[in-house]
């Protein structure tokens, strides 16, 4: 300040008291700075009596000018520099509504015996500092939670900042001085050149960017996956200045992504390709003009394996099929589990001989693996059906030459290859005719609804519906479900029935109001993989104004878990509307139990296998009560199938069944009988099982 040498001098001399008054020797425009500047002044003595104050200070201390002076400076503001040093910063005393303030004090020696004090109210700097200090915590802070860091790069200076969590992130300590060369040095080197072409690309343009990248933490061991977007920041000329990007780490998303996309693409079983995965590849070789041959393999025999040695050792045969198939498959070629004890694979290139002698090949490996099981060996055999396929050929219809060769080798005796050829034309057009069937059936009203109750095993009353298909074109001998439905499946006309058959118990539910009247509907396959699907049932029942809880969908094990991520997807939408979700054949299939982690559904239909000789044995009857007490401890209804005497039904009774169906309790009636009794009532929810 300009008045400090004026101060000093006028101390020296011993001429300083109150310079506040008329004649003090700092006058004219040095006095008016001083007395009007907001920075405080004060004059003490080496023990801090004040002896002159400005109007700043005795405004900072809260007083007026000749309240303060001879009262200590220490006293009224603790913290004060004792002596001259260093500029000090302190919490100043509350002053009435003024709240807290920052003081900078500094002091300074004019003569031995006098100390001049300098203080400057900070507050508002200090205040938005530390909101500066805090919003960075924050910032940080959130960007480690949420595995975040962001970059500035400053183009002219070629220089870039990491904000701290990014170094973290990455695995360097915060502040680390990190050069762009060090950072593409870990970035992974497929990925380097995407990286810089997207960040090239985005000066050029000055639009903003993205991209993904693999990259190696500080420890160079240690990958990552980060999803990185960014934006250039021009000049008023528009050339680029800098360069601000994100990075987020998704490694642990994408792991997850990959594991669901594995489990929608595998066989849980055997670890092999499943159906999708089998059919994508056959109609990526026909698109690309490819040709070749596809392999349909059968286990001969092997339910008797299951109904004699039990379904642990079925899946045991099941994976050491699976192992010694995948180890004579060669690179290029794809193997896959269908389904079942059913196995294909493509062999692309292949002639017709050469696909019939590499499956003769595998026919002898897999007769000679013995199967041990309870003391006795047993030995397996394959059928295997040959269709070749080339330019022009579609998947659909190769498989099902395919199928029509296996089929003939299965009715040659089995444990044989049959390649197929024009003369099983006939074969093929009575699977074309009874496709015809179908989709005639769906354009002209051939298909009827048959309702089988589920009853209440202590009240004998009916509380449901399950739902099945019947062909009733009066065309000749009508082929049943387990004839024409595996047919429709291989071709979209399956999604056509499962809507079709959506729509009418839904009608029907409309028709009778009554809520006791609930329905279960039987759900393929290939319908889980229709991503329209749930908006397709959520639409028909919103604008009917059914209640979701009178509709229940039922998916079969096998297909939910060959279908598990599409599954999961149209049970999580439907059952948030409000819609019941049954698992049907549980316990079917190997690992049954997990399945149910990964499934939101409502309730499971025990298969009929375990129910068949509930009354005779005791494993089966370990089993159901394993099966029933998940099913309540998960909160999960549970139903049983196949009951067909009256000994079934006691035998579930004491195991804690309380709802099951079957021929003993009630045999599937046309939907219209069942709805619509002679004596013009409704029986549908009250009728009991001695009526049916």
């Amino acid at each position: 300040m300009t008045d400090a040498p004026d101060l000093r001098e006028a101390c020296a001399q011993g001429r300083v008291t109150d310079l506040g008054r008329r004649g003090d020797p700092v006058d004219g425009w040095h006095r008016l700075v001083v007395h009007q500047t907001d920075v405080g002044y004060g004059v003490t003595d080496p023990a801090g009596q004040l002896r002159w104050v400005n109007p700043a200070l005795a405004a900072l201390l809260g007083l007026a000018p000749g309240q303060a002076v001879g009262r200590s400076l220490p006293a009224l503001l603790p913290g004060v520099p004792d002596g001259p040093r260093d500029v000090a910063a302190l919490l100043a005393p509350s002053g009435g509504d003024a709240g807290h303030r920052w003081l900078e004090v500094s002091c300074t020696a004019l003569a031995s015996d006098t100390l001049l004090y300098r203080a400057v109210d900070i507050t508002a700097w200090r205040d938005r500092e530390l909101e500066a200090s805090q919003q960075a915590q924050s910032l940080h802070r959130a960007q480690v939670l949420g595995r975040m860091g962001n970059w500035e790069w400053f183009v002219a200076e070629d220089r870039v900042v990491w904000s701290d969590a990014l170094l973290e992130m990455v695995g360097f300590p915060p502040g680390t001085e990190l050069d762009y060369a060090t950072y593409a040095s870990l970035i992974h080197p497929e990925d380097l050149p995407i990286v810089e072409d997207a960040l090239q690309r985005a000066l050029g343009s000055g639009e903003r960017f993205t991209y993904t990248h693999r990259m190696l933490m500080a420890d160079r061991r240690t990958e990552r996956i980060y999803e990185c977007y960014g934006e250039v920041i021009t000049d008023p000329a528009g050339v680029p200045v800098r360069m601000l990007g994100t990075a987020h780490d998704i490694t642990q998303a994408y792991r997850l992504h990959a594991e669901l996309l594995r489990m929608a693409e595998e066989d849980p079983l055997t670890g092999l390709p499943n159906r999708r995965a089998l059919t994508r590849e056959l109609e990526r070789q026909l698109a690309a003009g490819g040709s070749g041959a596809l392999l349909l393999l059968d286990l001969d025999n092997f339910k008797d394996v299951n109904d004699l040695r039990g379904h642990a050792v079925g899946d045991r045969v099941m994976r050491i099929l699976a192992a010694t198939l995948r180890e004579r498959v060669g690179q290029g070629q794809t193997i896959a589990r269908l389904g079942g004890d059913e196995f294909a694979v493509v062999l692309p290139g292949a002639r017709s001989e050469e696909a019939a002698a590499f499956a003769k090949r595998l026919g002898t490996a897999v007769a000679a693996l013995p199967v041990v099981a309870g003391g006795a060996t047993t030995r397996m055999t394959v059928s295997t059906g040959v269709a070749p396929f080339g330019p022009g050929d579609g998947w659909e219809g190769v498989l099902a030459n395919a199928d029509l060769a296996l089929y003939a080798s299965k009715s040659a005796g089995r444990n044989r290859v049959t390649v197929y050829e024009t003369e099983h034309y006939a074969d093929t057009a009575k699977r074309v005719s009874v496709l015809d069937r179908v989709r005639a059936a769906l354009e002209n009203g051939g298909f009827a609804l048959h309702a089988m109750p589920m009853v209440d095993l202590h009240t004998g009353r009916t509380v449901g519906h399950e739902l099945l298909l019947r062909l009733e074109d009066g065309q000749g001998p009508a082929p049943g479900p387990a004839e024409f439905l595996p047919a429709a499946e291989r071709t979209d006309l399956v999604l056509d029935i499962d809507r079709w058959v959506l729509g009418q118990a839904i009608d029907a539910l409309v028709a009778y109001p009554d809520p006791a009247l609930r329905f279960n509907v039987n759900v393929s396959g290939r319908t889980l993989e229709d991503a329209d699907f749930g908006c397709f049932v959520l639409e028909r029942l919103q604008r009917a104004g059914v209640a979701p809880g009178r509709l229940g969908l039922e998916i079969t094990e096998t297909a939910a878990v060959t279908n598990l991520d599409a599954a999961r997807a149209l049970a999580l939408e439907l059952r948030a509307a409000g819609c019941r979700i049954t698992l049907d054949d549980f316990g079917s299939g190997f690992g049954s139990f997990v399945h149910l982690k990964h499934l939101p559904i409502t309730g499971l239909k025990i298969d009929g296998e375990f129910v068949r000789g509930i009354d005779e044995g005791c494993r089966d009857a370990v089993l159901v009560t394993g099966i029933v007490e998940i099913a309540r401890g998960l909160g999960l209804s549970a139903v049983a199938e196949w009951v067909e005497r009256p000994s079934q039904v006691e035998a579930l009774k004491r195991l804690g069944v309380s709802v099951a169906q079957g021929f003993h309790l009630g045999r599937a009636r046309p939907l219209d009988a069942v709805l619509i009794p002679p004596n013009g009532a409704l029986s549908a929810p009250g009728g009991s099982a001695q009526d049916r």
